[in-house]
């Protein structure tokens, strides 16, 4: 029998010991009354980057996807399986979420991957590739910037990726919809890894800047 790993089985002792005894309460009612998140936070799944963390939020606050380079693709309703978009329908229209936040991050091995297929340690891969090409003409215009340094190109994408991700969102007829009515506010956020800064993009220009805390 395999053994679960046991890194595991000590976080979840500490979580035992320590924030469930503290959050038993909140966990007992959620789990008799459901969640009622507010905010849909769609995140990469990069383990260095969990939105529950850098927004220290309590079970139950964030309703959370997470992908690769936290990408949203264009609404396309056919047979094959969309998780991201079956995510976001469930968090617009069962849950009823008011705000949603498409976060992406710094040192993205994705975007990486995006800017230079052959660069990562999969190649193409048998997903990756295809999943990446949502990215195809932005990241190759972003290549084409020969005045930058890879570092900046890498940058430049991750944020244009949100810009990107964020277009794609709206193609989405019942997010156009609450959006339109004010019922929706749609977001984008960039987070630094290395120095736990945090950007907001401007809805109105796209850029990023530092919030008011």
């Amino acid at each position: 029998m395999h053994r679960f790993p046991k890194a595991l089985l000590d976080g979840y002792q500490s979580f035992m010991s320590a924030r469930y005894q503290v959050e038993k309460p909140r966990y007992r009612e959620l789990a008799e009354t459901g969640q009622k998140p507010t905010a849909m936070i769609i995140a990469c799944c990069d383990s260095r980057a969990a939105p529950e963390t850098i927004f220290d939020a309590h079970p139950g606050e964030l309703f959370v996807v997470r992908n690769v380079a936290n990408l949203v693709p264009p609404f396309e309703p056919d047979a094959n399986r969309h998780g991201t978009s079956a995510a976001i329908e469930f968090a617009v229209v069962a849950l009823g979420i008011s705000d949603i936040v498409v976060m992406g991050h710094g040192r993205c091995g994705g975007i990486r991957a995006a800017l230079d297929p052959s660069a990562g340690p999969l190649g193409e891969g048998d997903f990756i590739g295809k999943w990446m090409s949502l990215l195809g003409p932005v990241a190759e215009k972003v290549g084409s910037y020969s005045a930058l340094t890879p570092a900046e190109r890498q940058i430049a994408l991750e944020r244009l990726s949100i810009r990107n991700s964020i277009q794609n969102l709206r193609t989405f007829p019942y997010v156009q919809a609450l959006e339109a009515e004010g019922k929706l506010t749609i977001h984008g956020a960039w987070f630094d890894i290395s120095n736990g800064e945090l950007w907001v993009m401007d809805n109105t220009t796209g850029d990023f800047g530092r919030p008011d805390v």
